[in-house]
């Protein structure tokens, strides 16, 4: 993160950056989230299943993967501490907009992760068409993502073979 142009500069001249493969390189500007948590909406079929609470109080890394929790962390705003934690019953007009743009674009499994910023405004920074699950958040519910992934393509492929027949 870099607090003015000055700083950025001295990256980008610095020995640390590494250039893209394709020589164009991205710059986002930072959107503070009040409260400090991101929300993830795990889509499949091109249908909002579950959204996630991430809480991003302490880090730009906010990755829901199994494979990125070293241990489960502490955060003070979800109710069991976890820092990965399904909203159940989440409702947002932003599902609705996510969902109209995956089946525009033919995205039938994806997570989209959104913030909001101290005014309520919502911005979308993330759109992954392979998504993650976290199976420590998972646990604490009734919710299965790669369990509803396989149903999913499972009536994919008995339409195909509909379809041969």
């Amino acid at each position: 993160m870099f607090q003015n142009k000055a700083e950025l500069e001295i990256y980008v001249k610095g020995k640390n950056f590494e250039d893209s493969i394709d020589g164009i390189t991205i710059l986002q500007e930072y959107i503070e989230a009040d409260p400090k948590v991101i929300t993830r909406l795990e889509f499949i079929n091109s249908k909002f299943y579950y959204a996630v609470q991430v809480d991003a109080s302490d880090s730009f890394e906010l990755c829901p993967a199994d494979a990125c929790n070293i241990e489960e962390q502490f955060c003070p705003t979800n109710p069991d501490g976890s820092k990965f934690m399904i909203v159940k019953d989440y409702k947002d007009p932003i599902i609705e907009k996510c969902e109209k743009f995956l089946k525009a674009n033919n995205v039938e499994v994806a997570g989209i992760e959104y913030i909001k910023d101290k005014n309520g405004v919502s911005y979308t920074y993330d759109v992954n068409t392979n998504t993650n699950y976290n199976s420590l958040a998972e646990k604490k519910t009734t919710l299965s993502g790669m369990r509803m992934i396989a149903e999913f393509l499972k009536s994919e492929l008995n339409k195909l073979k509909a379809n041969l027949n």
